[in-house]
């Protein structure tokens, strides 16, 4: 049912193309034709919903990334160290060195104490 739908716009938008070039050379004919087809098909295809989802196809579950291929050992892999690069400043998870107590700049010689 949804085709003949289809079908009927599509043929209905070919015939409203022709008719205003009925007395015209053939060539814009078969461009009018053309433009009713875009746009009878494209109502057509509206009207009988035939892009529309069917019930199946809603219930589908798509699996992440780590559902497919988890990670194994705990995050030691470089798609873990890419995810939290910035979070982990390029260091591994629990490797990053502490931050000094006295900044940066502790060492400099002409810091002042």
């Amino acid at each position: 049912m949804r085709k003949t739908i289809f079908l009927f716009f599509l043929l209905l938008g070919i015939g409203l193309g022709y008719l205003p070039a009925r007395h015209d050379d053939w060539g814009l004919k078969i461009v009018m034709m053309a433009v009713g087809a875009l746009f009878g098909g494209a109502i057509g295809g509206g009207l009988s919903q035939i892009g529309k989802p069917r019930a199946q196809d809603k219930v589908r579950h798509w699996r992440t990334e780590e559902e497919i291929e988890p990670i194994p050992g705990g995050g030691g892999s470089g798609r873990d160290l890419a995810v939290n690069f910035w979070r982990d400043e390029g260091y591994q998870p629990f490797t990053k060195p502490p931050r000094p107590e006295h900044g940066t700049r502790m060492f400099d010689a002409d810091k002042n104490i």
